[in-house]
């Protein structure tokens, strides 16, 4: 009986089934990697690569089989049992079955790991239109662009306020490395919601966009938001929050950790601090630099003296609040860069604004930024690529990454 069974398995191992069937799973797993990732491109349905799986299944019984029952030999495909004993080359054969093999399992081991810890490429479905079939270029799945959000408010000079939560929600997600979040100054001219969006959102080279709206009526606020797969126009999470104003900040946590989750976005311990920080616990100092940024927003040589007014008013009413302290070292600094304000008064009290908590988080970049400066920089007139690389660099500093 042991000799039956040790003469059956020697036999298998003569007739190369093992290799074949080795052979056969890597072969398989090859095609199912090459399935996977070159269907989406031509939209075949989710269908075709379970046939794909399902009859790769079915064929490898059929495999083991015909590698037992038939030989390949120089004069072609024969039945073993036709094959003369001393004439079978099923020795050679099994050689280049292992070669084979090895080459295809280097190569399946390779699509694989550029599936792994590749470029994600974010293909668009379920639309026949030139505009969502082409594939120009690799977009990351982690991206998003914030758009403009609407003023719902019965009172319209509460735009500040849809503005400075839109802001507020973009910093947050621009504290996540793993995100490519494009800043506001590219987004600023848009809709709240565009016509067409798979295109804005290819021109802007995202995934993803936030779309959202504000209500403000004394200290109850509205937040409506919802993220959108912009290549395939299709809502992924929406939600509706009713607060009341001093939970403003809890609520623009919650939605950028909402969205890091849903985009399954990496978090280190620090980041998740960063999308949980409260600025400030004074409600009203807070409503006055969001007034401060929406003036500041503007660019104009009044509305920066304006958002100055208020960042200041918002520093008596919290003298700690750095991010006042941010807002005003940037107007002044933009006051000076573009000759709305000799760079002699300007300057001065930009650097004393950033360097009054040298260390503070908010506040560490613009120390470091004014502290390397002479005390009276050139004028834009004399150096303008040096005033627009500081504006550049105060202003990413703000909103995020590009």
């Amino acid at each position: 009986m042991r000799d039956r069974g040790y003469s059956f398995f020697t036999e298998l191992k003569r007739r190369n089934v093992y290799k074949v069937a080795i052979a056969y799973a890597v072969v398989a797993w090859l095609l199912i990697q090459i399935a996977t990732q070159v269907f989406p491109f031509f939209e075949v349905p989710n269908w075709a690569v379970r046939l794909v799986v399902l009859v790769l299944i079915a064929g490898f019984p059929v495999a083991l089989v015909f590698s037992w029952a038939f030989e390949i030999t120089p004069e072609g495909i024969v039945r073993e049992t036709d094959v003369d004993p001393g004439k079978s080359i099923t020795h050679h054969t099994g050689k280049k079955v292992v070669a084979i093999t090895i080459v295809l399992a280097i190569v399946a081991s390779g699509l694989l790991a550029f599936r792994l810890f590749g470029p994600k490429l974010v293909v668009p479905r379920h639309d026949s239109s030139p505009a969502r079939t082409e594939v120009a270029t690799a977009i990351p799945e982690k991206s998003i662009a914030v758009l403009p959000f609407d003023n719902l408010s019965d009172d319209k000079s509460n735009a500040y306020f849809a503005e400075g939560v839109q802001d507020e929600i973009l910093t947050r997600l621009a504290k996540v490395a793993d995100l490519k979040v494009i800043s506001r100054t590219s987004t600023q001219h848009l809709k709240s919601t565009p016509d067409d969006l798979p295109q804005i959102a290819k021109q802007l080279g995202v995934a993803h966009v936030l779309e959202g709206s504000v209500q403000k009526a004394n200290d109850q606020i509205r937040v409506n938001v919802q993220l959108i797969n912009a290549l395939t126009d299709t809502h992924l999470w929406a939600e509706t929050f009713d607060r009341k104003l001093t939970d403003i900040f809890a609520v623009e946590s919650e939605i950028a950790k909402t969205i890091t989750d849903t985009l399954q976005a990496k978090l280190s311990g620090s980041e998740q601090h960063a999308i949980a920080a409260r600025p400030t616990e004074n409600t009203e100092a807070h409503q006055l630099y969001l007034k401060g940024r929406f003036f500041w927003n503007k660019r104009t040589a009044n509305d920066l003296k304006k958002s100055i007014e208020y960042f200041e008013q918002a520093i008596e009413k919290e003298p700690r609040y750095a991010l006042a302290y941010v807002g005003l070292a940037d107007s002044y600094s933009i006051l000076a860069q573009w000759d709305f304000l000799p760079p002699h008064e300007a300057y001065p009290k930009a650097r004393a604004a950033a360097t009054v908590f040298p260390r503070h988080p908010f506040l560490e970049n613009r120390a470091r930024y004014f502290l390397r400066q002479p005390q009276q920089p050139n004028t834009p007139a004399e150096n303008p690529s040096r005033a627009n690389a500081a504006h550049d660099l105060l202003q990413s500093a703000y909103v995020g990454r590009r």
